[in-house]
Formats: structure tokens, C-alpha cells, sequence
């Protein structure tokens, strides 16, 4: 096959896969290159590990049945580093686990009243860690962009110093593999990851509550960095004097240094939001389409990245160029949702359905990870899509109390905020809650 005819076909599979998964489809895709094509193998080239590891985690699947649709045989896809930019990689013993989100840098985000000082404050730490300020600790609600900051400090520390050994990782992971080194006997390893790196990044560090031996190990974990001189960064959904159960000597070290928050964004932020998101997704809007999604959409970011998805899929699948009367007509159950009762019955039928699970599953007290994570996303979207209290959801779904709904609750917002098809399922199944004609 003629090199020219294997790109001709690469551009038409990315093209493709750009259709078939709107919600992971990015500008840089076009940076992708063809290494080889033959033998029901499709090696893609990538310009750096982060593009690998955004491709490998959400558009493998959208990539491979594209290029089986474009070529009408089966195809196997792997994404790779590109041979001449390989030099440009650092050491993975240096940075071990740490993957960065592509989209996350300082470049890429957007700075308003709203968030001006944490932004300003994470562009400082990034270029002397340790020595500006430390702990730094992030708070604001859930999709206000606190996440995007911590990948963004990764990224400026990063590239000020490719010889610091940065950790970061969420609390819940902490905390989990804290319990799994005590189970294994793994406790003195444990210490030395985390107590001796340069950078330590915590994000949800609220998840700490109640859990009275993970904060005392956390405690000494603190103390052993900031003695030493190491930066620590954290974030979470209060202040940490807000932060229920959280020991008085945790919450003392989390201020001493600086507590910035992150507020909702005003109007026009959000307008600059909904134009540097359409960029990344490589997407000609008008300033007045902009405009139209800045005023129906006020929540958070993740719900204006929603909206972009909504116009973008509609735009695709129908062929039509991107107007503001299509962005109407995508938004039309999004801007619908605000005036319609929506039930936990709508919610349940639509999980249920989606996941192929019935409400007695759902009400029964099975612990599978087939039931749990249906139940869980129930709780989830009729906390945030209804009016009713925790007692009332938890009572729809087998008598649970107001407890187990806010830790369901937590749970997903954390996974679908680390996992883009979690993420990618939520959006769907709100989308479908919100379109459905109710009562």
C-alpha cells in the first residue's frame, strides 16, 4: 500500500473516530501520525506520554471501530510515542505512577474573578516548590476546575525541573493503598514513597474523614515533607475547618500555609470557558453560541463541557454545520431539566435500563461491583437532578440510610472526575433523564 494512500486512509479513521466519541474527540488529534498500517495492525504515533495514556484510556475502542469501519477488516490499534519525540521523554522511575491529563495545563485554563488567586497561587508553587507556598490547599464544589489546577502545577513544576519526584494521587487512592500495605506487611515501603518525594498532591483530601488511622498516618506523612522542606498541595470540597472528623492537628497544619477558594464562574468566564473548550475539541463556534451556552448553563465547567458534547454529537450525527439554532435545539433538554420535575423513578428507569439491572437488584442488599455501581450513580444523579433529601433517596432504593447515599454520592463524583468514561456515562444518562417527557 502507497504511503499516501495509508494517510488518506489514517485521516478518514480519525475522522471517524472523532464522530463515533464526540465527548474524547480533541484538536490535537490532528497531530497523530500513521506509523504503520498492515497486517490488521494500526500503530499510531503520538507526540508525547500524556496524549498516550489519554488514548489508551478512553479512545481505544472508538479508534479501533473506526479504522474496521474505514478499512472494512479487523483492526488492532496501538498508540505510541513517536520515534523522533522520544527524546523529549523523562525517566518513568522518576515519576512512577503519575499521569497527567493533556487538556490540564496552565495554557488551557481559564482564569476569572472567580479563581484568579488559586491560579495565581498554583502558577507560583510550580516554579518553586517548597519554598512559596506551603501546604497549599484548593476548596470550592464539585467541576469548579480544582483538579485542572493540580494537573496544571504538575505540568509547570515538571517542566521547571524534570529531577523532582512528584506524587500525585487522589485521596481515596491514598488511603486505599495505605490499608493494602498494612494487610501486606508493606507499611515501612509505603512510608518511603510518599515521605520522600518533592511534590505530594492530594486531591479530594476530605475523603480523610472518620478514618482515624489513615489521618494519623497522613499526619506523619505531612510533617516528614514540610520539614524537609517538600511542597504539598491538597484539595477539597470545604475549607478545612469544614472537613467533618478531621483532627484539630490536621486541620491546623492544612493552614498554615495558604487556603484560596474556587467560586462558581461569572457570565463572562464562562463564555471564555465554553470558547478555550470548543478550541480544545477543535470546534468553530460563534461568539454567539458562546454566549447562548454561558446563559443556559451556570453549574460548573463539567456541565459547559457537556453542553459542547450535546451540540457537537447533534452537529455530527446530522451532518449540519454548528449554528445557534442547533446549539438550541441540543441544549433544548438540557435548558428543559431546569422546569421539569424529574423523579428518582425517571433516574431509576434509566440506570436500570442502561446497565440491563432490575429495581430489586438495585433495593437488595448485593454487593456486587454489576449492582453497586448502578446504585451508586442512582444516588449520584437524584442528588443532583432532584429536590429530595438523602433519607428519600436512599429510602427509593432499599431503606439506606442518609450516610450510605453521601458516600455513594462522594464516591462517583470522584471516579467520574479521574475516569473519563465515567464521566462519559454520567453525561449520557443525564442527557437521557433530562429529554424524557415528565409529568
Amino acid at each position: 500500500m502507497a504511503a499516501r494512500e495509508v494517510e488518506d486512509i489514517f485521516t478518514d479513521i480519525v475522522e471517524r473516530a472523532k464522530s463515533l466519541d464526540p465527548v474524547n474527540t480533541r484538536k490535537w488529534f490532528d497531530e497523530l501520525t500513521v506509523v504503520y498500517l498492515n497486517g490488521g495492525l494500526l500503530k499510531v504515533g503520538c507526540p508525547d506520554d500524556e496524549t498516550v495514556a489519554f488514548l489508551r484510556d478512553n479512545c481505544k475502542s472508538s479508534f479501533t471501530r473506526a479504522a474496521q469501519q474505514i478499512t472494512g477488516h479487523l483492526i488492532s490499534i496501538d498508540f505510541n510515542v513517536s520515534e523522533h519525540k522520544k527524546t523529549r521523554r523523562r525517566s518513568r522511575g522518576r515519576w512512577g505512577e503519575l499521569k497527567l491529563h493533556p487538556d490540564y495545563t496552565f495554557g488551557n485554563f481559564v482564569v476569572g474573578p472567580s479563581n484568579r488567586l488559586a491560579h495565581a497561587s498554583c502558577v507560583a508553587v510550580s516554579q518553586s516548590p517548597g519554598n512559596t507556598y506551603n501546604p497549599l490547599f484548593i476548596y470550592g464544589n464539585s467541576g469548579l476546575g480544582k483538579t485542572h489546577l493540580l494537573h496544571a502545577v504538575c505540568y509547570g513544576a515538571r517542566q521547571k525541573s524534570d529531577k523532582l519526584v512528584i506524587q500525585f494521587l487522589s485521596c481515596e487512592n491514598f488511603v486505599n493503598r495505605f490499608i493494602r500495605a498494612i494487610e501486606e506487611g508493606k507499611l515501612a515501603g509505603f512510608q518511603s514513597q510518599f515521605r520522600t518525594v518533592d511534590v505530594l498532591v492530594i486531591d479530594d483530601v476530605q475523603f480523610l474523614r472518620e478514618r482515624e488511622q489513615s489521618q494519623e498516618e497522613f499526619f506523619h506523612t505531612f510533617n516528614a515533607l514540610y520539614n524537609n522542606g517538600k511542597q504539598i498541595i491538597l484539595s477539597a470540597d470545604g475549607p478545612p475547618g469544614k472537613i467533618p472528623s478531621l483532627e484539630e492537628r490536621l486541620i491546623s497544619r492544612f493552614n498554615w500555609g495558604l487556603v484560596t477558594r474556587v467560586d462558581p464562574p461569572s457570565h463572562d468566564t464562562r463564555v471564555a470557558i465554553v470558547k478555550k473548550k470548543a478550541h480544545l475539541r477543535g470546534l468553530s463556534i460563534s461568539d454567539e453560541i458562546a454566549e447562548y451556552v454561558a446563559r443556559k448553563v451556570h453549574a460548573n465547567i463539567r456541565e459547559l463541557e457537556g453542553a459542547l458534547t450535546s451540540i457537537y454529537a447533534l452537529a455530527t450525527t446530522t451532518g449540519r454545520e454548528i449554528t445557534l439554532e442547533l446549539a438550541h435545539t441540543a441544549l433544548e433538554g438540557r435548558a428543559m431539566s431546569a422546569v421539569r420535575h424529574i423523579s428518582i423513578t425517571d433516574i431509576i428507569e434509566v440506570v436500570t435500563n442502561h446497565f440491563d439491572v432490575r429495581l430489586a437488584d438495585l433495593q437488595s442488599r448485593k454487593r456486587s461491583q454489576s449492582i453497586t455501581v448502578p446504585r451508586q450513580i442512582c444516588m449520584y444523579l437524584a442528588r443532583n437532578l432532584t429536590r429530595h433529601s438523602l433519607e428519600e433517596i436512599g429510602g427509593h432504593l432499599g431503606g439506606r440510610d442518609h450516610t450510605t447515599v453521601m458516600h455513594a454520592c462522594s464516591k462517583i463524583d470522584r471516579k467520574q472526575r479521574s475516569d473519563r468514561q465515567m464521566h462519559a456515562t454520567l453525561d449520557e444518562l443525564t442527557k437521557q433523564i433530562t429529554q424524557v417527557p415528565h409529568n
